[in-house]
């Protein structure tokens, strides 16, 4: 079953140890070795993190000789990015509502203490 690339991204996000992989790509490319070295896992356990990154489009693996490096491909954050900026937006007018209610209230309040 095929799934939408946003949900891949968030599937591959989810994951804390996906998530250090990346922040560790975000410095530049790394090797397989390079990027298992902070974690207590094998080499096995990495690599299908790297799969579920690769998969979902969020790394790409160049080849150079033996060496294999491993690189960012930030495209998919975008993504990500866009569709919380309609939540970011709705959420920052809501909140902008219940501020000048609040201070509709604090001033009524203050006006009837007044009295």
């Amino acid at each position: 079953m095929q799934t939408d690339p946003l949900s891949e991204t968030l599937f591959a996000l989810a994951d804390p140890t996906r998530r250090a992989i990346l922040a560790r790509l975000a410095e530049g490319e790394a090797t397989v070795n390079e990027l298992a070295s902070p974690f207590d896992m094998s080499l096995p356990a990495v690599s299908k993190h790297l799969k579920v990154l690769e998969r979902a489009k969020l790394i790409s693996r160049g080849r150079s000789a033996q060496w294999r490096p491993c690189r960012l491909e930030p495209e998919p954050l975008k993504g990500v990015d866009d569709w919380l900026t309609d939540y970011r937006t709705l959420w920052e007018d809501r909140l902008g509502r219940l501020d000048t209610y609040l201070a509709t209230l604090q001033k009524d309040r203050a006006k009837e203490e007044g009295k």
